[in-house]
């Protein structure tokens, strides 16, 4: 998008959120799976690492300290009850 805003092909007025949606790696899927309504991180960390911040801006975000080989169904329905809260 910025390329084409560089070399003229593209006027600033016409970049919104939907043009950039378009360009992500998230595009190809259907629009009820783009922009996911939870998101589980394990380990105990607190941050995203640049992983999907455009389609995350209205995800719920759920920190357990579980790692992610010791993720169980116990602990995946007690971020779906934090989650229904």
């Amino acid at each position: 998008v910025a390329a084409a805003a560089a070399a003229g092909a593209l006027r600033p007025e016409e970049v919104d959120g939907a043009l950039i949606a378009a360009h992500l790696s998230t595009a190809v899927l259907p629009p009820e799976l783009a922009e996911p309504d939870l998101l589980i991180r394990t380990s105990g960390e607190q941050r995203l690492s640049d992983f999907l911040l455009w389609e995350l801006a209205y995800t719920e975000l759920y920190f357990t300290e579980a790692f992610w080989p010791d993720f169980t169904a116990d602990e995946l329905r007690a971020a779906l009850r934090a989650y229904a809260r």
